[in-house]
């Protein structure tokens, strides 16, 4: 049985308590797992060109405030 194939079972015996307290740590670390994807592209330069592309079309007036 694989990791992911025990996690499955595991997760399905869970009380309904337990499961809510799982979905709210699964958020956050998923969250936190983007946030540090994000960082590291925008380090890498990854997001230079959108940030290029997103600033001409500001510069163009097509963007509005939110």
């Amino acid at each position: 049985m694989t990791k992911v194939e025990t996690l499955e079972r595991e997760v399905q015996a869970l009380s309904s308590q337990d499961l809510a307290k799982v979905r709210l740590w699964f958020a956050d670390f998923d969250a936190d797992l983007w946030d540090r994807q994000l960082e590291g592209d925008a380090r890498s330069g990854k997001l230079d060109s959108l940030a290029a592309r997103a600033l001409a079309a500001h510069h163009q007036g097509k963007s509005r405030e939110l």
